[in-house]
């Protein structure tokens, strides 16, 4: 099976390694050039225990039309730019689309592909290189089809392992839902308070701050309040406690964030709702008037 990766970001090179150990063939998509490129190269991943595997994939510069599975790995603000590199791919081709947050759903939906699904990644990564990942913290990728044939993706569970398991499920709005909500916690908090996911529940205040707005989240989406436990909350804060998350590794290198895409989706929700969520909204603000200043941290 032909996978093909558009991201070398910290995401898409730790399942690139891992679905290059299932012996697929995997492609790390880059930039069209003048001309087409394909080379070999090597990833290495540092796993949860330390050890560091290598595996060796191709990088091509641009999609090939031959793929059996096309996984778009990019962040939120890249996508529009992606859309456009995908017109020319056969419609049959199966997507897998791995963003954070809401934003994407709707869009990617709407484009003429037969085929669509969303992960939802529980698990951390951080790129330590330009081919060189680590694997931070455990959890599942949870994935659902929302367009087309589920056929076309159940291949994906043989690919499912302890290091990295892979689990279906059926609704995919609310799958991505669910992960923004969690990104709502850790992610503007972090971002703001320059600290580590653990440091969340290690300290009082931060730890009254995140019930307060769980709360306010549960009044806001009722219908998550049983599946939906603040023990989740904690428990993903304890899993990952090591870890930097991506909104405070966005600030640290004065990258613009996924507050919008996270934060601001959710907001967008309640509104349409008639739900205010002030907590949110002051926690967006502070991540959005951080990233107006341009100041370095």
């Amino acid at each position: 099976m032909r996978i093909e990766i558009i991201g070398a970001g910290a995401v898409g090179l730790l399942v690139a390694s891992y679905f290059a150990e299932k012996n697929m063939d995997v492609y790390i998509v880059g930039k069209p050039a003048g001309k087409t490129v394909c080379r070999d190269i090597q990833i290495a991943r540092t796993n949860l225990n330390q050890s560091v595997v290598t595996v060796n994939v191709k990088y091509i510069s641009a999609l090939s039309n031959e793929a059996d599975l096309i996984i778009i790995a990019v962040k939120y603000g890249q996508l529009h730019e992606v859309y456009a590199s995908m017109e020319q791919v056969k419609e049959s081709i199966p997507l897998l689309f791995l963003q954070n947050g809401l934003a994407h759903y709707e869009e990617a939906l709407a484009l003429s592909k037969a085929h669509i699904a969303f992960s939802s990644i529980q698990f951390g990564a951080l790129k330590l290189s330009q081919y060189h990942v680590a694997h931070k913290g455990g959890g599942v990728m949870k994935i659902a089809v929302a367009k087309g044939d589920h056929s076309k993706f159940d291949f994906l569970l043989e690919l499912s392992s302890s290091k990295l398991p892979i689990v279906f499920e059926q609704d995919a709005e609310m799958m991505l839902m669910e992960k923004a909500l969690l990104n709502c916690f850790i992610n503007p908090l972090t971002a703001i308070l320059q600290v580590k996911n653990g440091q969340l529940i290690s300290q009082i205040y931060t730890l009254q701050l995140l019930n307060k707005l769980y709360n306010e989240l549960m009044t806001a989406f009722p219908q998550f309040k049983e599946s939906f436990q603040f023990e989740q909350v904690v428990a993903l804060c304890e899993r990952t406690a090591e870890n930097t998350s991506s909104m405070l590794a966005d600030r640290l290198a004065n990258r613009k964030t996924e507050i919008d895409t996270i934060a601001g989706a959710i907001l967008k929700k309640a509104e349409q709702n008639g739900k205010e969520l002030p907590v949110l909204q002051t926690l967006y603000q502070l991540v959005k008037a951080l990233e107006e200043s341009g100041e370095q941290l």
